[in-house]
């Protein structure tokens, strides 16, 4: 009986104490200061054995922009958030990256305007780290990108301008940096029925001019981008504001190439509607062959500040993937992802 208590509370220690470590899609996910993470729209960077998570840090209230004629919900965004990791399970609060103007209302970044979907990357040459994000007002009719630039991972980041790339309209976006050096931006553009790939110069600090316009009239948003044996993934979600709606893939031999559509990667439940999730960005997890983690967003648009985030693996089957639902998973054991159990 003794031994039975002892098993018991040992197990009970084992999960509080972080000794059983899952990833629980959906759930409440707390930094380790017991904070709920607030990194919205966000992307990770792997940079010297550490991982930092970038994302929107939402604060205040959630309310309805005035005079859209869609479900506009809006909160303010008071800048930037950043947490590391070195496993992928506990992250550590760094601090807004980038911090909203609260002085000059007519900034890009004030509180009242829109900063979403941030992203960075690591310049090799220039030994900057660049960030890239999607900057609106508040009926999101300004629709272009903003840069902002860093000596280091954790800020602070010094915020450059925006610009419509390639003199086009930009709204949900992300960045790619691939294996010989060059970055490209994606990003939703002609009122997001067009999503463009868009080559970035040399110092990832503006567009070189080379771009492609994919999936036309198609009306493609949330963009995740990554690479997988020379072949190239792009995972997106349909147009319905903050409202879940099915994902699609696709697959290039080029980012500069043609991408054909191919089908929703879900499976399972609520596959349809994309796990009640929206993708931000997959991960390749370092160091392990085949293990990607797809980030998604789990809005809660009336309280944008409350949403959550779901992190699931993807499968591989020849050149195809697939992502089941899991309840919680462990990183370390991507068998049971792959088969496709709970």
């Amino acid at each position: 009986m003794k031994y039975r208590i002892w098993i018991l509370i040992f197990g009970l220690f084992s999960i509080f104490s972080g000794y059983a470590q899952y990833i629980v899609p959906g759930e409440e996910w707390l930094d380790t200061d017991g904070n709920p993470i607030n990194a919205h729209g966000g992307g990770i960077l792997y940079h010297e054995g550490v991982y930092y998570w970038y994302g929107e840090y939402k604060g205040g209230c959630t309310y309805r922009s005035p005079g859209v004629d869609w479900d506009c919900y809006r909160t303010d965004v008071l800048g930037v958030s950043c947490y590391s990791s070195k496993d992928l399970y506990h992250w550590k609060f760094e601090g807004l990256v980038l911090e909203s103007d609260t002085l000059d209302p007519q900034s890009d970044i004030h509180p009242t305007r829109v900063i979403e979907r941030p992203k960075v990357i690591y310049n090799d040459k220039t030994g900057k780290f660049v960030m890239w994000m999607h900057i609106d007002n508040y009926n999101y009719r300004v629709a272009s990108a903003g840069v902002a630039v860093s000596d280091s991972p954790v800020g602070k980041f010094t915020y450059l301008g925006s610009m419509r790339p390639n003199g086009q309209n930009s709204r949900d976006m992300t960045l790619f940096k691939d294996d010989d050096g060059k970055a490209y931006h994606i990003y939703s553009s002609e009122e997001n029925s067009t999503l463009c790939v868009s080559l970035l110069s040399d110092d990832y600090l503006s567009h070189s001019g080379v771009y492609t316009k994919n999936f036309q009239n198609r009306f493609r948003e949330a963009p995740a981008v990554f690479k997988r044996e020379n072949k190239y993934y792009l995972v997106t979600s349909g147009c319905s504001g903050w409202d879940p709606n099915e994902a699609e893939y696709a697959v290039a031999d080029s980012l500069l190439g043609v991408w054909t559509a191919v089908e929703n990667p879900c499976r399972g439940k609520d596959a349809d509607k994309t796990f009640y999730g929206q993708s931000t960005f997959v991960l390749p997890v370092a160091g392990e062959k085949d293990c990607y983690i797809m980030m998604l967003d789990k809005w809660c648009k009336t309280d944008l500040k409350e949403s959550k985030y779901i992190w699931l693996p993807i499968a591989f089957n020849g050149d195809g993937l697939t992502i089941f639902w899991k309840d919680r998973w462990l990183l370390g054991n991507m068998t049971s992802a792959l088969l496709g159990e709970k």
